[in-house]
């Protein structure tokens, strides 16, 4: 297990490396920073000042080995646009996009799961068919879609829900929470079913993929001659041996859901990274833009290995691998 580990934190490194220089080289092109934070009436002298003061003038991998240094030693450098520290920014937004995604991730899997199942035992059902029908127009419906339908149903007609914004934080020694409060809740619920209805679909067709894969195999047929009972048969014995690969998509669109919230938080302005993202865009504040995209890798290469170290735990087939 040590070594798996280390393995995969060599390859972290090289992959998070590989991402800060791309996010950097792509960010040269987006425009200049400087004619976004200064005036008509500022002299060009003046501006040339001001961009050889915050290093635009330097060698691309200078000021890239700068950049990573920083960020290596903490440094996640200032906004151009409000002078801000960059780390401040992103953690304030944090918290809003983590609650976000976690929320919209469980919508998925509470409901994913046991629809997959159900399809996968009834194939033929009625009612299977309805959920399939209905899971492929939520595939096929763009996100900000779903969310304006969404907002014009239980926000403008109804008056239930928020239609914008976050609110009813509660602040727990630096982290704002929306879990402690009814209109926090109330206020994460429209975006948060936004941003699971693609990944309910996803969860949904894989079990049941995997589910009917698995019936069909020859352990399943020998469990069923001896006559196990077969609530046990689809839940303990079928469903376990379908959770391998489901636990990687699971894996993966967490990290979609953090690197891919930036629709559903701007029609709902919900105050995470992905809106802040944008905003850095709208400015060309071009640190605030590389951090993002550093953290949503690192967010990644997290989630893959804990996916890896869960692989381990497991399927014991691969630890005699690993070992091997």
């Amino acid at each position: 297990m040590a070594y798996f580990i280390l393995k995969r934190l060599v390859q972290s490194i090289f992959v998070m490396l590989a991402v800060a220089f791309l996010a950097f080289s792509l960010f040269r092109f987006v425009g200049d920073p400087v004619s976004q934070m200064t005036g008509v009436e500022t002299s060009v002298q003046d501006q040339e000042q001001l961009r050889e003061e915050l290093g635009l003038n330097d060698p691309f991998l200078v000021q890239f080995y700068r950049f990573t240094a920083d960020m290596v030693q903490g440094d996640f450098g200032f906004s151009y646009r409000t002078r801000q520290p960059v780390s401040e920014m992103i953690a304030s937004r944090i918290p809003a996009t983590l609650e976000l995604g976690l929320v919209a991730l469980m919508i998925s899997l509470i409901v994913g799961i046991p629809a997959g199942v159900y399809t996968a035992l009834r194939p033929r059902g009625i009612a299977t068919q309805a959920i399939l029908m209905t899971t492929l127009v939520g595939v096929s419906i763009p996100t900000f879609v779903i969310g304006i339908v969404l907002i014009f149903l239980f926000g403008v007609q109804l008056g239930w829900l928020p239609t914008f914004g976050r609110s009813g934080t509660v602040d727990l020694g630096g982290w704002s929470t929306s879990f402690l409060t009814l209109d926090g809740w109330r206020s994460l619920i429209l975006p948060a079913v936004t941003l699971g209805v693609y990944q309910l679909t996803l969860t949904m067709r894989l079990v049941r993929a995997e589910m009917m894969e698995v019936m069909r195999s020859d352990f399943i047929r020998f469990a069923i001659a001896r006559g196990i009972p077969f609530r046990s048969l689809y839940y303990r014995h079928a469903l376990a041996n379908t959770m391998v690969p489901v636990i990687t998509i699971i894996g993966l669109q967490f990290g979609g859901v953090i690197a891919f919230s930036i629709v559903t938080e701007s029609v709902f302005q919900w105050p995470g990274m992905g809106l802040l993202f944008l905003e850095s865009i709208r400015f060309v504040d071009i640190p605030v833009m590389g951090v993002y995209l550093v953290v949503i890798a690192f967010f990644f290469v997290l989630v893959n290995m804990l996916v890896d170290m869960l692989y381990l735990l497991i399927d014991p087939r691969l630890r005699v691998k690993e070992a091997v």
